[in-house]
């Protein structure tokens, strides 16, 4: 079966981010940028399931700009068989992405998509659950484990109380959490083989959707300072503090 993995280009997890000084946004001039955390957790599991015989073909697919084409590389490094750019100068939002997704799953038709849960840009968690609503197609999000048998996936997911485990029919949307796998080191002979992987780009606009954010961002800013703690000599001063300070209890 062919399986889509979906990526996306942020800035590096050891950055620390600054905010533009017109509060427009966060400033990623000269800042380096790598693989979303978690979609390299899903690239990984993508490429197991086709070392595992499972998968035929691993397809990774981000959309954004040309500069996005790197991190397609990265994935194709780490083990997919090819690589799809949804070229697009627009401001994406989760439910722009879901619907360019959404085209390039109609043009392949995988049986399985892997994506990440979430972004550590805008944390949103949403793109997997909205691609699945528009593709009406069974999810399952939060994977620590996936196994694959036949026309059905079993996937063990994270929640509150502990583990759950369901089952899908293929096709289906899977979204991993941080336990599922430890994406492999890249390696330099894959590197090289990777830039000589297919790589197609497409226009977002050829597919016939509009990017365009529904959602305005009106400012953007940096998380107060946090104050220094204080010592208190026993309980009965804690509680004080708790009670009439913080006014917590």
């Amino acid at each position: 079966m062919k399986v889509i993995t979906a990526v996306k280009r942020v800035v590096d997890y050891n950055v620390k981010v600054r905010v533009k000084s017109d509060q427009s946004g966060v400033d990623i001039d000269n800042v380096k940028m790598s693989m979303n955390p978690f979609d390299e957790i899903a690239v990984e599991a993508a490429t197991r399931l086709k070392e595992a015989n499972v998968a035929t073909e691993v397809l990774a697919v981000t959309c954004g700009t040309q500069q996005s084409q790197e991190t397609l590389r990265t994935a194709l490094a780490i083990g997919a068989d090819r690589a799809v750019l949804v070229e697009t100068q627009a401001e994406l939002q989760p439910l722009a992405v879901a619907k360019l997704l959404k085209a390039v799953v109609e043009k392949e038709q995988p049986r399985l998509v892997i994506l990440g849960k979430q972004a550590i840009d805008d944390d949103a968690g949403q793109t997997g659950q909205l691609l699945a609503a528009l593709l009406d197609w069974p999810q399952a999000t939060f994977a620590s484990d996936i196994r694959i048998e036949g026309d059905w996936a079993t996937v063990t997911r994270e929640v509150d109380g502990g583990l759950e485990v369901v089952s899908l029919k293929l096709p289906a949307i899977v979204t991993t959490d941080l336990r599922l796998n430890e994406p492999r080191y890249v390696t330099l002979p894959n590197i090289m083989k990777a830039k000589k992987k297919p790589l197609d780009v497409l226009a977002a606009e050829a597919l016939g959707i509009d990017p365009s954010p529904r959602l305005k961002t009106l400012r953007v800013e940096e998380p107060a300072a946090r104050k220094a703690g204080v010592k208190v000599p026993d309980v009965a001063t804690l509680v004080e503090k708790l009670k009439n300070e913080a006014k917590v209890i």
